[in-house]
């Protein structure tokens, strides 16, 4: 991949669309730090402020995770009488259900639900050009007859088509005389797409990328956070060197590193948003915290723009991190121990002219005239680790946000534990009930009069117990109560409840596998219909995936490559398609269509509408094969079709099927019947008064029939 090497490699010109400053550890760094002390303190009010506002939200996510690990927080007191403290976890049940069907949707094809297409009138590069290479021309005539002809030019001729055709620039250099502009309208004609051809290795270039970096499993765990906690945050794309594993000739390891576009998940517990903003676009200012160790922190050294004295110092300065309220409940190994961590925090914001010189950052005269600018940078114990303007054009902070359910008032969505857990807190309530009952109406409460018994004997209570009575007032001396059992009404509101958690999240019991499903549910068509109600909540849910992460991240690897990325053939006007939400209709049903309209299509007067190589290409992906591999370009597909022809004219005719040249005489050919040309097959039988016919009427068996006339009798 021809990215540059290192963003400081870069020029300061403003006409380099890549223009990168950092700050360059020059003399003594401790002095420097500390005059740009300024940027820390900015930087920390920041995330103080958005870690402050971002409480309440903290609060709700711990609700919902408790209630996924069936865990009673402290706001839940048991009383004395009370001897159960049963959790019933139906929210991990329907957060697991809504998460695989989120990933069966998101994963059914073979490619990541991220796709490429031209848009209808690319600008800077043609949609379609041709060549005929059979074309009449004025020369060719000339060349043939030795007369001039004039023939009319149907088509255009541009003489700037080869710096509009991409990367079939060099494909189509030798017929660029005979190249002209739009679809061919003749027999012998060859047609390309040069916006087609672009958006297929952009595609192609950003499904490496993202496989390179792992990216579906990080999609998963995208997937996972927002079903339990409302919001999935994935960063991205950024330069990252990665090491591949190599050793050489003598076995000594020496692994090779490559710049990729790395893509990732981020934990909505370490995301710090601008507490002012409602999405991710609108936030001013977005902060990460993490969670380093000695070798995380060190390993920053290797990255760009990383002063390598800075992160010693702050090395130096010991662990500095401290575990939030929050963490200590995640945690469940959490023995109160010094944390031997580092917290070092990760800066993107845009910052106006006046507040960057509030905060004593030095603005090179490059950037004098902007009105404001975005800068990257990460800090830790009291030093600066990284601050670089955002090397990005256009200027955008590298994560996407993407809401379960979408609160239009809130940065964060609701997720599926969220949504039931009133209905969570009911069932749990009702089960202990249950519980507790079946406890004491499953024994009896005994009451004993002892002035009727011998004393010194034990109350204690077995079968076959024998209690000495002694002389007294007549009547009975052991009791026996029935407790009132209720367990049939606790559990009657226990399954209400679970009806209500299945109307509260969407997610009905009988789409995760639940039994004894009763009315309209029992036959097959019914068990369809309800899916299919069922399944519109899920969609919802994959439309929010497309238009808040599957959209955005892929436009910024589109823009990624265009800025880093100098490969011609990945050049044009090109749209960013999610397909998370065509992934909704299986595959096996999409093949099904496309192969019923070829049927529909295969009519004559209808096959010059149809575009057949797009429909082969799409019934190719349906059946999760890939297109690239197994189906020609045009030209390709002219050239093979021409060899076919060929080798098809030098094969020797075959007799029509169901006939056979007799040997010897291969005019002649065998008798149909089977009966005396030795082909072998039970053949026709013969027809009345013909050779071979044994019935009555006819045939060698038959008696002779006197010859009729048609003359007139005499």
């Amino acid at each position: 991949m021809a990215i540059v090497d290192k963003p400081e490699d870069l020029s300061l010109d403003l006409e380099n669309k890549g223009a990168s400053i950092h700050l360059e550890e020059e003399g003594d760094v401790e002095k420097e730090n500390f005059e740009y002390s300024g940027v820390y303190r900015h930087i920390k009010e920041k995330f103080e402020r958005a870690k402050t506002s971002r409480q309440t939200d903290e609060d709700r996510w711990m609700k919902s995770y408790r209630n996924y690990r069936g865990l009673y927080g402290s706001d839940v007191q048991f009383t004395d009488k009370e001897k159960s403290q049963a959790f019933v976890k139906i929210t991990k049940t329907k957060v697991l259900a809504a998460y695989a069907q989120i990933i069966d949707v998101l994963f059914a094809g073979s490619k990541f639900p991220i796709g490429i297409e031209p848009r209808k009138e690319a600008t800077g590069i043609e949609n379609d050009v041709h060549f005929d290479p059979n074309e009449l021309t004025q020369e060719n005539i000339k060349q043939a007859t030795g007369q001039d002809v004039d023939v009319p030019n149907t088509t255009t001729v541009r003489p700037d088509i080869l710096e509009r055709i991409g990367g079939l620039k060099t494909k189509l250099e030798p017929v660029s005389d005979d190249l002209r502009e739009g679809k061919g309208q003749t027999p012998s004609s060859i047609t390309f797409e040069p916006a087609k051809e672009a958006a297929r290795a952009m595609e192609t270039k950003i499904h490496d990328q993202l496989s390179e970096t792992n990216a579906s499993k990080h999609l998963r765990s995208v997937a996972f956070e927002m079903c339990l906690l409302g919001t999935g945050i994935m960063k991205g794309p950024f330069a990252f060197e990665k090491e591949y594993p190599n050793w050489d000739e003598e076995g000594n390891y020496a692994p090779e590193f490559n710049t990729i576009a790395k893509t990732e998940h981020t934990s909505v517990w370490d995301f710090y948003p601008d507490p002012d903003a409602r999405h991710i676009n609108d936030a001013e200012y977005v902060v990460e915290r993490h969670r380093y160790s000695r070798s995380q922190l060190r390993a920053l050294k290797n990255r760009p723009m990383f002063r390598k004295e800075s992160i010693e110092l702050a090395i130096d300065g010991g662990s500095n991190y401290s575990d939030e309220y929050w963490e200590n409940v995640l945690d469940e190994n959490n023995n109160d121990l010094d944390t031997d961590r580092y917290e070092v925090l990760e800066y993107w914001g845009y910052l106006d002219r006046d507040s960057a010189e509030e905060a004593e950052l030095t603005i090179p005269k490059e950037f004098k005239d902007m009105d404001e600018v975005q800068v990257n940078a990460w800090i830790c114990n009291g030093h600066i680790l990284r601050l670089a303007l955002n090397p990005f054009t256009p200027k955008r902070i590298p994560y996407h946000s993407v809401p379960y359910e979408l609160n239009p008032y809130s940065f964060f969505g609701i997720g599926v534990a969220e949504n039931m857990e009133d209905t969570q807190l009911l069932m749990n309530g009702f089960m202990r009930l249950a519980v507790d009952n079946a406890a004491l109406s499953s024994n009896l409460l005994i009451e004993i009069d002892e002035t009727n018994l011998v004393p010194g004997q034990t109350l204690d209570v077995y079968p076959g117990k024998v209690f000495r009575r002694q002389a007294g007032a007549p009547g009975q001396a052991i009791f026996g109560t029935k407790f009132p059992n209720v367990t049939g009404e606790c559990l009657q509101m226990f399954d209400k409840s679970r009806q209500l958690a299945d109307e509260a999240t969407g997610m009905p019991s009988f789409a995760h596998g639940m039994t004894g499903v009763q009315g309209v549910g029992r036959t097959a068509s019914g068990m369809s219909m309800l899916m299919g109600a069922a399944a519109q909540s899920i969609k919802a849910v994959v439309r929010n995936i497309d238009d808040y992460l599957l959209s955005p991240l892929g436009k910024s690897l589109f823009a990624f490559n265009m800025q880093f990325n100098f490969d011609p053939n990945i050049k044009g006007d090109l749209d960013v398609i999610a397909r998370g939400t065509e992934s909704l209709m299986r595959n096996e049903i999409r093949s099904q269509r496309l192969i019923q309209f070829m049927q529909m299509s295969a009519n004559p007067t209808m096959a010059p509408f149809v575009k057949y190589d797009y429909i082969l290409r799409e019934l190719a992906a349906s059946m999760d094969l890939d297109e690239d591999k197994i189906l020609n370009d045009p030209r390709e597909a002219a050239i093979q079709a021409k060899m076919m022809a060929e080798i098809a004219a030098m094969m020797p005719q075959q007799p029509p099927q169901g006939e056979q040249a007799v040997e010897g005489n291969p005019e002649a050919i065998a008798d149909p019947t089977g009966t005396g040309g030795g082909t072998i097959a039970p053949g026709n039988a013969p027809e009345p008064t013909a050779e071979g016919f044994t019935g009555a009427g006819g045939g060698a068996n038959s008696e002779p029939q006197p010859q009729q006339t048609t003359g007139p009798v005499q």
